[in-house]
């Protein structure tokens, strides 16, 4: 009796030390994968352009709109640059405003079309693409906030290589191109196979295509066409939309996304933000997009011999704004708005 009871005593050691063997090879094991992510991570951080914004440099209203507190808005850059420079002799061919909402993950997107005519700071009223070149992203978010009552303090900036790698690597993306597009985007083909290298194809044909990576930056360049600028900033939401919702599906695009497209790309965003905003990329939902002054129409006017969007007015437009991106009602925008919005109407009679 007293054998069998030595034998269980030491069978039921052995199962303990087999037990803990084992939780401490799992914990070895996680503590070896989150080690490895941690190094990947900073190296993925180590390849971007980094640029921390002091938020005191980044003017802002007085704005009240308690709404707006629930959204993190970020705008996304992207630069026209023929030799792909990021920072340098540029002007921003998009600027599209991304408006996250914190507690459902819902996502707008807001082109603002690049020859809308606003108060750039020092600058005086003229285009605010020009924003970039004059001062970068700083005056770029400056820029909006002061003419829209906007909370932005962070960027994201492309150059076209970056743009046309995150299309092949999702494996291109399928847009159906009209008739009147074909010649312009054509062109525009060839014009990125020399900025970019490659040898894309021109299309022979309207329909629904899929574009390869120079063949999307084409597309989303072209503004010759009936509805102008506004149809080129919708062209460049389709592509972005394209590439997201293909990326959300296949993991590996997303690691080869991060590995050879942040070369290409320049950010405010610090670590941990960009930790927070990556892990919450399969809860994100993008509903509805639109462009920047609301009211296509009436959009735009000549001066000097030279096309200008005119918002009518830019009171009118940002109480809009507002309302199509915070859901705010009967939005009354800041003194500051009011008075760039009061110049623009004396000068232009409007």
């Amino acid at each position: 009796m007293a054998k069998q009871e030595l034998k269980g005593k030491t069978a039921k050691r052995i199962r303990r030390r087999k037990r803990r063997t084992r939780i401490l090879l799992v914990l070895e094991l996680l503590i070896i994968i989150g080690a490895i992510g941690f190094l990947f991570y900073h190296y993925l951080y180590s390849r971007m352009q980094i640029t921390p914004v002091d938020t005191s440099d980044v003017q802002m209203n007085d704005v009240d709109d308690p709404n707006m507190d629930d959204y993190r808005n970020i705008v996304f850059l992207g630069v026209d640059s023929q030799v792909n420079d990021l920072d340098e002799d540029t002007r921003s061919d998009s600027i599209i405003i991304a408006s996250i909402n914190k507690k459902t993950k819902d996502v707008k997107l807001v082109s603002v079309y690049r020859d809308t005519y606003c108060s750039i700071p020092d600058y005086g009223l003229t285009k605010i693409n020009h924003s970039y070149i004059y001062g970068g992203p700083v005056l770029t978010m400056t820029t909006i906030n002061r003419n829209f009552d906007l909370n932005v303090t962070d960027f994201v900036c492309i150059n076209f290589r970056g743009l046309a790698n995150m299309v092949d690597i999702v494996g291109g993306i399928d847009i159906e191109i009209q008739e009147e597009e074909l010649d312009n985007l054509n062109d525009y083909i060839v014009n990125m196979n020399h900025i970019n290298g490659g040898d894309s194809p021109k299309l022979k044909s309207a329909g629904m295509q899929t574009l390869d990576g120079n063949q999307a930056v084409a597309y989303s360049r072209i503004r010759y066409t009936d509805g102008g600028d506004y149809r080129r900033s919708e062209r460049q939401r389709t592509v972005i939309l394209g590439i997201i919702e293909k990326a959300k599906s296949n993991p590996l695009a997303l690691y080869r996304l991060a590995m050879e497209v942040l070369p290409d790309m320049h950010t405010s965003l610090t670590k941990s933000e960009l930790f927070l905003l990556a892990k919450d990329i399969f809860f994100y939902k993008l509903g509805e997009t639109t462009g920047f002054p609301f009211d296509e129409e009436n959009y735009g006017t000549m001066i000097g011999g030279v096309f200008y969007g005119v918002p009518n007015t830019l009171n009118t437009s940002v109480t809009k704004l507002h309302k199509y991106m915070f859901d705010t009602d009967d939005y009354v925008p800041s003194s500051t708005v009011q008075e760039i919005s009061a110049t623009i109407s004396a000068q232009l009679g409007y």
